[in-house]
């Protein structure tokens, strides 16, 4: 499965911001989907994650009520959407995916996509 993200943006704090991620192959709606991100010095960090079927959505403490995932099969398409950003969602995002993993840990996704940058100033 390739990735490839889109929608990284600069933009101000209290604005909002959808990330889109496209994977290739006939068997994308087979894969659990997931957002992680990483900020400059720090470690790469689970953001959310969404069942191949829907049926379950995981979010971080950090951005529950502020980010929704979702995903359309028919596109090969998984989306973050993202409002009220802060400063401190200031990274690089990342798209993964996985058949099984539904976890926070970022060793249990077999395939990353390349990272798209979002930058919120205050």
């Amino acid at each position: 499965v390739q990735l490839v993200e889109s929608g990284g943006d600069t933009v101000q704090a209290g604005d909002s911001l959808r990330l889109s991620c496209t994977g290739s192959g006939r068997t994308f709606g087979s894969y659990t989907m997931g957002w992680f991100r990483q900020a400059p010095g720090k470690e790469r960090e689970f953001v959310s994650v969404i069942s191949y079927n829907e049926a379950r959505t995981d979010y971080a403490d950090s951005v529950k009520g502020r980010f929704t995932v979702s995903r359309d099969n028919a596109k090969n398409s998984v989306y973050l959407e993202m409002k009220n950003l802060q400063v401190e969602d200031t990274a690089v995002y990342f798209c993964v995916a996985d058949l099984w993993a539904m976890g926070v840990n970022p060793a249990e996704y077999d395939y990353w996509g390349q990272g798209t940058q979002v930058t919120v100033s205050s």
